[in-house]
């Protein structure tokens, strides 16, 4: 079977797939292509992308943020797939793009583990493997070419800083600070990094971490978890959310609960914190105090990948880890810098 051919049977065998479960052929699932598509793909270096899902805002934005990188205007053929959640889906997309020869896949897994096998059959089919935003863990690195994405650790450990430099202002003791972790999905980098950064600093610094408990970085699961706890709890002052959507759905259960939410934790409001700096909302609520401080986390990867892989197809090799330069908000002034491992962060208040 020609190469134009297998592109069209594995693509049909891809959307039969999602839609018999339930999926629908749109840029939140897999990119349509006709025959004539296929017939004009050739003259483009052909590109599969498998994104986790679309939990969050943070997720919509990294993937439009791919789209609109490889375009035909740039000398590129783009074919999405939408994993919804499951790395089993992902697992799949990658075979499918390896059946269609693609000649680079880009992989955003949706956890760290279980890629091994997969990725291998890239290997031995010759196509390079790129990371976007998590990372995945294999008994060889040589398994994918590189990866770009945030240090989500260090976002965690710039949190920590800015919740102890700010409790410190405020005269609080450490044994005054009560915190709760709502954390994203367990088992991606990101929980990893943002759960250890502040783990290890309520450790070394004597907080009270009350609960550590996963939202699935959705809104909806952030109020649930944030309910459940003020039941558990009623000493919470501080909420450290691992991304704005479960920030946004937990201020709705403290509101809802009577509780309100502010820096003001000697005269009882609810510290939340957050990170990713994307939804509107969010931000908004950075602006007004309700959010007290956020963490960036850039999702705009889409020209840092097509840059990755242009030096690969110039015989070049990049570096394997790309970290992003990312930013701290926070309306409060009282804290305009952190520092961590001897290295200082600016806070902005005027975003």
């Amino acid at each position: 079977m020609n190469r134009k051919l297998k592109r069209v049977s594995a693509l049909l065998f891809a959307a039969a797939l999602l839609c018999s479960c339930g999926g629908k052929n749109t840029a939140d699932d897999t990119e349509s292509f006709s025959d004539e598509n296929y017939s004009q793909a050739d003259e483009y270096t052909t590109v599969g992308f498998s994104q986790l899902g679309a939990e969050s805002d943070w997720r919509s934005a990294n993937t439009e943020s791919m789209l609109s990188a490889f375009t035909e205007e740039d000398g590129y053929s783009l074919i999405y797939m939408n994993g919804q959640q499951k790395q089993a889906n992902q697992i799949t997309a990658i075979r499918t793009f390896i059946q269609q020869e693609v000649e680079y896949i880009v992989l955003a897994p949706a956890t760290e583990d279980g890629w091994d096998s997969v990725l291998m059959e890239a290997r031995e089919a010759g196509i390079p493997v790129i990371l976007v935003d998590r990372r995945v863990n294999t008994s060889d690195k040589n398994l994918y070419s590189c990866w770009v994405g945030s240090d989500f650790e260090l976002e965690g450990r710039k949190m920590a800083a800015w919740i102890g430099e700010y409790a410190k202002k405020e005269g609080l003791l450490p044994e005054d600070l009560h915190i709760v972790n709502i954390q994203g999905s367990i088992g991606s980098t990101a929980q990893i990094g943002r759960t250890r950064g502040l783990a290890n600093a309520a450790r070394d610094n004597g907080w009270d971490l009350c609960a550590e408990i996963s939202g699935d970085f959705t809104e909806t699961k952030g109020r649930e978890v944030m309910a459940a706890l003020l039941k558990r709890f009623d000493n919470i002052n501080i909420v450290y959310c691992e991304n704005d959507n479960m920030a946004i759905g937990a201020i709705d259960a403290l509101e809802s609960a009577g509780r309100k939410v502010g820096p003001d934790i000697k005269n009882g409001d609810v510290c939340v914190v957050s990170f990713d700096g994307v939804n509107e909302t969010a931000l908004d609520y950075c602006r007004s105090g309700k959010i007290s401080c956020i963490a960036e986390c850039n999702p705009l990867h889409g020209p840092r990948v097509r840059a990755l892989i242009e030096a690969l197809k110039d015989g070049k090799t990049p570096d394997k880890f790309n970290y992003v330069d990312e930013k701290m908000f926070s309306c409060i002034t009282q804290v305009p810098e952190i520092e961590v491992a001897g290295q200082k962060y600016p806070v902005e208040s005027d975003f």
